[in-house]
């Protein structure tokens, strides 16, 4: 298996390029994009392509409101000055042309050419999707996520799984960790059994269904209203920003989370990406696919940090609204790893891509540079490889 060796060049002075320069500048490297300077701060006329035309491409994101959504839609209405009018994305909120669960089919029968979803929404369809993005107690940081993608290979396995349903799998767009918010307090994992609670699917419903929860699977638009009418009590959904914006802190009381550090022990890095129909990302021109590549590590990067930058303000405006934040103990995180771990296994070896992917991660957990996982912890486990 080849490994990418994608670099991040920086550039002393962004305005030393024109756009033509930048989209030159935009190469590919080990299958990924490279980055010059800060690619999509970057301001200049209006070029034009030379045949006069722009390509449209409809994309849908999983966002329903709030930050996410803000900067979902800023970025795409700078795609057609940035890439000089030769490609443009019209961008749609969640459920806007489709439901959550339906935009897989909508790119693949091309009824949108570009989707922004969670990854780990197509664990049903590709069991490999659920290592695609953090799942409990695996990978905890952003930078282990990127060093799984560009530095061990999985960006070229993720596309080649994404293949077989003919699309192109970009790449992976940061955003943060995920939290509980409740209508009753979770102080341990005693406190989930018997709560009615949402869930996003996969191997996280697994693992708060073996914690006694009685999970269901929603797509985030329909939190707040499930929330309401008391049909869950318990709703596992992204950062505090958007929850917010969502109105959450109408309906529940108290948020939970891990302990001081890790802030969410079962999502702590929840990746969306940015995937394409196989017929328009084979329409682009060489160039065009380096730029989109290169256009999502900005994007991937700006968005992590707008979100990150609006969730301190929530922060407070929780405080205000008298919200109580709890948080698990270190024990309740080692009995949570120890349900996990199973799961881990099971959903590995649900197929052979999937163990594939799994194994990438679990030798990087268990590393030098990690340590999370020992091999006391995985004994008698094996993987389907």
């Amino acid at each position: 298996m080849r490994k990418s060796n994608t670099t991040i060049e920086t550039v002393a002075s962004a305005r030393a390029f024109t756009r033509r320069g930048l989209l030159k500048g935009a190469t590919a490297v080990g299958g990924a994009a490279v980055v010059l300077g800060a690619a999509g701060e970057i301001g200049a006329p209006f070029i034009g392509t030379a045949k006069g035309q722009t390509t449209t491409w409809k994309i849908q994101t999983s966002w329903p409101g709030g930050i996410g959504l803000e900067l979902f839609k800023k970025w795409c209405n700078g795609i057609v000055e940035l890439s000089g009018g030769e490609l443009a994305f019209k961008p749609f909120g969640a459920k806007d042309v489709v439901g959550a669960w339906q935009l897989f089919d909508a790119v693949k029968n091309g009824v949108l050419e570009a989707m922004t979803p969670f990854t780990l929404y197509w664990a049903g369809r590709m069991p490999a999707s659920v290592f695609l993005s953090s799942y409990p107690l695996g990978p905890r940081t952003e930078g282990e996520w990127d060093t799984f993608y560009y530095g061990l290979g999985g960006l070229e396995i993720a596309r080649e799984l994404f293949a077989k349903f003919d699309m192109y799998y970009v790449g992976p767009i940061q955003h943060g960790p995920n939290i509980i918010h409740s209508k009753v307090p979770i102080r341990s994992i005693e406190d989930f059994k018997g709560r009615k609670m949402r869930v996003p699917g996969g191997m996280v419903a697994e693992l708060f269904s073996a914690a006694g929860a009685k999970t269901t699977l929603l797509p985030g638009s329909e939190i707040f209203a499930a929330l309401e009418k008391g049909t869950i009590d318990v709703a596992d959904y992204v950062g505090p920003a958007i929850n917010y914006a969502l109105g959450f802190h109408q309906v529940t009381k108290y948020i939970s989370m891990g302990p001081p550090g890790f802030m969410s022990i079962y999502q702590p890095v929840d990746l969306q990406d940015l995937t394409v129909g196989m017929k328009p990302w084979r329409a682009l021109s060489k160039r065009m696919k380096g730029f989109v590549e290169a256009q999502v590590h900005v994007y991937s990067r700006t968005h992590f940090a707008g979100i990150q930058k609006a969730d301190q303000d929530a922060w407070k405006k929780f405080e205000e609204a008298g919200t109580v934040v709890t948080r698990l103990s270190q024990e309740d995180v080692d009995k949570f790893t120890k349900l996990a771990i199973p799961l881990w296994y099971k959903w590995a070896n649900k197929d052979k891509n999937a163990a594939r992917v799994f194994k990438i991660q679990l030798d990087y957990m268990m590393s030098g540079s990690l340590g999370y996982v020992t091999p006391d912890m995985i004994k008698g486990y094996s993987l389907n490889l």
